[in-house]
């Protein structure tokens, strides 16, 4: 009996989405609502999501609009804003925030161009990760006597195959990413 690489598969492209997620919170030199998805603030005594209270929008390439839906929340997301790792100082005019994205560095893009490798080897390892409790699994069934060990080479290579192409994958997002920041 092979073993089913299918939740092996389903692992690791839940590691694939998260790394994408993560990726998209890097901040360009252009507007992105994405930037502000983690940020959280005190909200009647419970963390709250700014997108969560806000209309988030994209005005122009280097402006982000925030709109509270409760304009008495204003002054707790300006102060969320700073207090979170995005850089970028908001201003407000009483009932909407503005981010505005300033052109990257030279510096600043090799900088997150450095950051992007290591979340990208984060992900790799995340994904390795699944193949070893993959593999341990196929261990543990060879010796229970559930496979032969014909079935147990067989299903190494099946995801051992399932890792190289998830590895590749991430391999590819990172490089678009890097030549995206590096050209902007």
């Amino acid at each position: 009996m092979k073993l089913n690489t299918k939740t092996t598969e389903e692992k690791m492209q839940k590691s694939v989405a998260a790394y994408e997620s993560n990726l998209s919170t890097i901040r360009a030199s252009q507007a992105n609502s994405a930037v502000v998805s983690k940020v959280t603030f005190e909200y009647y005594g419970a963390p709250t999501r700014i997108v969560d209270m806000a209309s988030v929008a994209v005005t122009d390439p280097k402006t982000l609009t925030i709109t509270p839906y409760d304009r008495s929340t204003l002054k707790a997301m300006v102060k969320a804003i700073l207090a979170s790792d995005i850089g970028i100082t908001p201003t407000d005019d009483g009932s909407v925030i503005r981010l505005i994205f300033p052109q990257l560095t030279e510096e600043h893009r090799k900088t997150l161009a450095k950051q992007i490798q290591k979340m990208g080897e984060e992900a790799r390892v995340a994904i390795r990760n699944v193949r070893r409790e993959a593999n341990d699994e196929i261990k543990k069934m060879k010796k229970d006597g559930e496979m032969t060990e014909d079935e147990q080479k067989a299903s190494e290579k099946s995801v051992q195959d399932v890792t190289d192409k998830y590895i590749k994958q991430i391999d590819e997002i990172t490089a678009k990413k890097e030549k995206e920041i590096m050209q902007i």
